[in-house]
C-alpha cells in the first residue's frame, strides 16, 4: 500500500468522523434556532453517537464478507443524503432522527481500519494506524472549528449542507481511486454479527482493549459534549466559534499519534496504554479549574483538553493494534466489537457528562473523566501484574532449586 493510498483513505477517515464530531461546536446554535434548551440541543450529539455505534455493529462486520470500494462509496453516499436531511429538519425530533441516520453511516473509518492492516507488513502496521487516526483526529478538530465558524456565520443548517457536499465527492473520489479487495469471509450476515460477540467471549486480549478504550472514550466525550454549554453559559459568554477554536488546539494530536503508532511497534501497546491511562487522570485535575471562566479558566481548558485529547487517541492507537493483530481472517469483526464497546462508552459518556453538568456543574463531568480513568488504570495494573506473576513464580523456583543444589 503506497503513501498516496494511505493519504487518500486518511481523509476519508477524516470526513467520516467529522460528522460525529461537529455537532458538539452548534449545540447552543441549534438551541436558538429551533428554540429549545441547550440540553435538549444536546441529544443531537448523543443521537448521532448512539446511531454511530449501531452502525459499527450492523455495517462494519460486511467489510469481511463485501468489496470494499463499492461498500465504502455507498455508505458516504447514505451519510450525504443524511446530512441534506439534517440541514433541512423543521424541528429537534427530526434533526434528531436525522442525526442518528448520520451515524449508522458513517462509519467508514472503522472500515478503512481492517483494509489497511491487512494490506501492509506487521512492523508497519502500528504507524499506519497512526497515520490513519491522524486523519480522523484532523477530520474531527476541523469539523468543530468549521461547523462552529460556519454556524456563527450563517447558521447552524450551513455546516450540516456543506458536509453533505463535501461528503459526496468524496465518494466520487473514492469510487475512482480505491484499490480493489477481495473479502476474506463468505458466511452469511448473521453469522457475522453473532461472531463480533463471540469473539468478545472468547478474546480476553479484545475485552480488556474493549474496556480501556470505552472508559477513556466516555471520559473524552463528556468533556466535549459539556465544554459547549460551560463556554456559552455564564462563566464565558462564549459563542460556538469559541468550541472551535478550542478543539482546534488538539491538533498537535495529529503528530502524537503516529510517534504513538511507532512506539507501540517497538514496545507494545501495554507501555503505551498505561501512558495514555495516567495521561487522562492528569487532564481531569487540570480541567477543574475551568468551571471558574477568567484567563485561567481558558488556560485550564486549553492545557486539560490538549493532554485528554492526546491520550485518547494513542490509546486508540495501542488498542487498535493489539485487537488488529489477534485473527487476520477477522479484522473487521474484531474491529466491530472494539469500536462498538467504545462508541457506546461515547455515548454513555455524552450523556452522563450532560446530567451531570446540569446538575452539579463543570466539576462533577471532570470527576467523572477521574473515575473512568481509574477503573481501566486498575484493570490495566492488574493485567501487567497478572503477566509478571508467573515470571517470579518462576525465578523463585529456579533460586529455590539453585539454594536445594547448593545445600546437597
Amino acid at each position: 500500500m503506497n503513501r498516496r493510498t494511505v493519504l487518500i483513505l486518511a481523509v476519508t477517515c477524516g470526513m467520516a468522523v467529522g460528522n460525529i464530531y461537529f455537532p458538539q461546536a452548534v449545540g447552543p446554535l441549534i438551541a436558538a434556532g429551533l428554540g429549545t434548551s441547550p440540553e435538549s440541543a444536546a441529544l443531537v450529539v448523543t443521537a448521532t453517537q448512539v446511531g454511530y455505534t449501531a452502525g459499527i455493529f450492523l455495517l462494519v462486520p460486511l467489510g469481511d464478507r463485501l468489496p470494499h470500494r463499492p461498500f465504502l462509496v455507498t455508505l458516504l453516499a447514505l451519510t450525504g443524503v443524511g446530512l441534506l436531511v439534517a440541514g433541512c429538519a423543521p424541528a429537534l425530533p427530526p434533526l434528531v432522527a436525522a442525526g442518528a441516520l448520520i451515524g449508522v453511516t458513517s462509519v467508514a473509518a472503522q472500515i478503512i481500519a481492517p483494509l489497511a492492516a491487512g494490506l501492509v507488513a506487521p512492523d508497519r502496521r502500528g504507524a499506519v494506524m497512526g497515520t490513519l487516526l491522524s486523519g480522523s483526529i484532523g477530520g474531527m478538530l476541523l469539523a468543530r472549528t468549521f461547523s462552529g465558524s460556519l454556524g456563527e456565520w450563517l447558521g447552524w443548517r450551513a455546516p450540516y449542507l456543506v458536509a453533505a457536499v463535501l461528503i459526496l465527492l468524496l465518494a466520487l473520489v473514492l469510487a475512482h481511486t480505491l484499490p480493489t479487495t477481495t473479502p476474506s469471509s463468505r458466511e452469511p450476515y448473521p453469522a457475522l454479527l453473532a461472531a463480533s460477540v463471540r469473539l468478545l467471549r472468547t478474546e480476553p486480549e479484545l475485552r480488556r482493549s474493549c474496556l480501556y478504550q470505552a472508559t477513556v472514550f466516555a471520559g473524552f466525550s463528556a468533556v466535549w459534549t459539556c465544554v459547549a454549554l460551560l463556554l456559552s453559559g455564564p462563566a464565558y459568554g462564549m459563542g460556538a466559534q469559541a468550541v472551535g477554536a478550542l478543539a482546534l488546539i488538539g491538533a498537535v494530536t495529529m503528530v502524537c499519534t503516529p510517534w504513538a503508532g511507532r512506539l507501540v511497534d517497538r514496545r507494545g501497546p501495554d507501555p503505551v496504554n498505561l501512558v495514555c491511562l495516567l495521561g487522562v487522570l492528569v487532564s481531569a485535575a487540570l480541567l477543574v479549574p475551568g468551571g471558574r471562566g477568567g484567563t485561567a479558566g481558558v488556560a485550564a481548558l486549553v492545557v486539560g483538553t490538549l493532554v485528554l485529547d492526546v491520550a485518547m487517541q494513542s490509546s486508540m492507537v495501542a488498542n487498535q493494534a493489539r485487537v488488529l493483530a489477534l485473527r487476520p481472517d477477522s479484522r473487521s469483526r474484531l474491529n466491530t466489537a472494539y469500536m462498538t464497546c467504545s462508541y457506546l462508552g461515547g455515548s454513555a459518556g455524552s450523556w452522563l457528562g450532560v446530567q451531570i453538568y446540569s446538575r452539579v456543574g463543570w466539576w462533577g463531568v471532570c470527576a467523572l473523566v477521574a473515575l473512568l480513568a481509574a477503573v481501566a488504570l486498575v484493570r490495566h495494573l492488574r493485567a501487567l501484574y497478572d503477566r509478571e506473576d508467573p515470571r517470579r513464580r518462576s525465578g523463585a523456583a529456579s533460586q529455590e532449586g539453585c539454594s536445594t543444589a547448593s545445600s546437597s
